[in-house]
């Protein structure tokens, strides 16, 4: 009867380790939390942005995606305005790890790094728009400082954006003679 005993037991571990009632080691491994990913997200890259950090590639289908879209208003600033997909912003504090469509954007002008975004929307002051045309690039980056990629790519996107002198220029100002504007055509004097 002493080998029915054993088999019992045996059993009776295998069902506590499968159904989760037991378990080993010391206890304070964090549980992911509704929504995280329980394994590591992606594959990491070799290849890095301009800051130094690596790519963690992930398949097409799962990818975040994210547009970029930038009106001028009428202070000479600029609203920005995210459009993402299968991505959502993480808070300030967020815990510093890889979870699948979390995490951050970087928003570049013309290559420089301007400021980190926790939402889809930012005023870009006028003061930091020279005059010319310049490329904004919105790039989403995973809590643990990754850049989501999709092929071996960035996920991000650039949108144009031209800068002009507040003040008239030689085009614009109207012609004076002897400091009196002239107001009809030149063809006409």
């Amino acid at each position: 009867m002493s080998w029915t005993r054993g088999v019992l037991a045996v059993l009776a571990v295998c069902v506590l380790l499968l159904t989760g009632s037991a378990g080993c080691g010391s206890g304070d491994v964090d549980e992911p939390a509704a929504g995280d990913s329980a394994t590591p997200v992606g594959k990491l890259l070799e290849d890095t942005d301009e800051e130094g950090r690596r790519y963690r590639e992930v398949d097409a289908e799962r990818a975040p995606e994210v547009g970029v879209e930038v009106q001028p208003e009428a202070d000479d600033s600029w609203d920005v305005r995210l459009t993402v997909r299968d991505f959502r912003f993480s808070p300030d504090g967020t815990e510093a790890k890889a979870v699948a469509g979390r995490g951050v954007a970087h928003l570049f002008l013309d290559g420089d790094l301007l400021t980190l975004l926790r939402g889809p929307r930012y005023r870009l002051p006028a003061g930091l728009v020279p005059r010319g045309t310049h490329q904004l690039t919105v790039r989403l980056y995973a809590d643990d400082g990754t850049v989501w990629a999709v092929d071996g790519e960035p996920v991000e996107s650039t949108a144009d954006i031209t800068a002009s002198d507040a003040e008239p220029t030689g085009a614009t100002q109207p012609e004076t003679i002897e400091g009196r504007a002239v107001t009809e055509p030149a063809a006409d004097r």
